[in-house]
């Protein structure tokens, strides 16, 4: 996500302010903030990875590489890019790992906005090719609705295999 400071205007920056961690938000708020988000930026990347390269690489490293390849679609000479938590693989661009940083950063919170609307949305689509598991529900998180439906019907082609949690241990996947 980049954002031009100088062309937001004062109004935008009202409803930038709002901006926080997408999970603070609810669905609705979310929902309302993607199009301002979307409005608002230069640019925007979105980059998503399959199951099988998370299972094969482990989500740590797909993410970090997924971040990489989006930052390299957004960043410009001279500019500072800001990254959430942790830095990702050298890109060729400067960049700035920060702790909560969706929490403390506006455009940090507003690639967070983007990532979690379009994984929502991709999970409300999942519901209808997949359904049984209730993704639209649960949206991919380890929720008891969704472990119950794993072990109703097993795994789908969206679970991740390699996937390790003590809420995953007593199914058999």
């Amino acid at each position: 996500m980049l954002f031009d400071q100088q062309a937001i205007s004062t109004r935008e920056l009202r409803w930038l302010s709002a901006l926080n961690d997408s999970k603070q938000h609810d669905q609705a708020t979310r929902e309302e903030l993607y199009p301002r988000v979307l409005a608002s930026a230069r640019a925007v990347a979105v980059v998503s990875r399959s199951v099988r390269s998370i299972d094969a690489d482990g989500l740590h490293v797909t993410n970090l590489g997924a971040l990489a390849q989006a930052l390299e679609r957004v960043a410009r000479d001279g500019c500072l890019c800001l990254v959430d938590g942790f830095a990702v693989p050298d890109f060729g661009f400067e960049q700035r790992a920060i702790i909560d940083g969706d929490a403390t950063s506006a455009a940090i919170a507003a690639a967070s906005i983007v990532a979690k609307v379009t994984r929502d949305r991709f999970m409300r689509r999942a519901d209808t090719l997949h359904p049984g598991w209730e993704f639209a529900t649960h949206v991919g998180y380890s929720t008891p609705e969704h472990r119950a439906a794993i072990a109703r019907h097993g795994v789908s082609p969206l679970h991740r295999m390699s996937f390790q949690s003590s809420a995953y241990q007593q199914l058999a996947l």
